[in-house]
């Protein structure tokens, strides 16, 4: 499964450009997928989907089970811990979101992960704290590119190196991976997953192309660079990554 995310793996300005120009040409926004193409029906993507309402973009994401319903098995702590995400590649520059511009591949992600909580801002499983959440599905943007360390093909969270200091989201968790934990709660309706996001740039939204993805990640056992990888790619909406989904209104 790896193999489908090769065509992401290029320096991060050619590859968005790349990307770009391989999407201009589809005229329909909405991404359709036949069911059947993933072993995890919660992960079988049928459809993605981004729009726009005024200064909101509105992620969404249909699958041929339940979304949400198939959840990692916890490791014991952070080193080595799985994640499952639902996930929006785009073409999005990320600057749009407070990361430095030209910093690799934006993406809008739903995740969850039992071993550690890195939305520390929010209390999103509603206990009266903040640092218990990980195992609620939760919202980020990432800032993904290639590394070869993590497999072949493989895409990760791009890092942080010790000592530099990078542009960041207000809301960016304090791990050294470029990751926002910004709040946005996602809401599970049947087959449907949907997020709503304000932005301050939505007309850059209204430009952009995006996929939908489905994958596994898992942290690194020694907790260091590369931190954290994608390690299996569930389903891919368009097949192949070429982002051809246009952002609807």
């Amino acid at each position: 499964m790896m193999t489908q995310i090769r065509s992401l793996c290029h320096a991060p300005g050619a590859a968005a450009a790349a990307l770009t120009l391989a999407a201009a040409a589809v005229g329909a926004h909405e991404l359709t997928a036949e069911a059947g193409n993933a072993e995890r029906a919660a992960f079988d993507i049928v459809a993605a989907d981004i729009a726009t309402d005024g200064r909101h973009a509105i992620f969404t994401m249909s699958v041929a089970g339940t979304p949400g319903e198939d959840r990692p098995e916890a490791a014991g702590g952070l080193a080595g811990a799985p994640v499952f995400s639902y996930v929006w590649p785009t073409t999005l520059d990320p600057s749009v979101v407070g990361f430095e511009a030209g910093a690799g591949i934006l993406a809008f992600a739903v995740t969850i992960h039992p071993d550690f909580d890195d939305t520390p801002l929010f209390d999103e499983s509603g206990s009266g704290a903040t640092g218990d959440d990980g195992g609620t599905w939760h919202s980020h943007w990432v800032v993904l590119g290639p590394d070869e360390t993590c497999g072949p093909g493989a895409l990760k969270v791009i890092d942080i190196p010790e000592g530099a200091t990078p542009p960041l989201p207000l809301t960016w968790p304090g791990l050294p991976i470029l990751i926002d934990s910004p709040g946005w709660s996602p809401v599970f309706d049947g087959p449907r997953l949907s997020v709503t996001v304000p932005l301050a740039d939505i007309g850059a939204m209204e430009e952009a192309r995006f996929d939908g993805v489905a994958a596994a990640l898992r942290v690194d056992a020694n907790i260091h660079a590369p931190l954290l990888c994608v390690t299996d790619v569930f389903d891919v909406a368009s097949g192949d990554l070429s982002l051809p989904g246009r952002v609807g209104q």
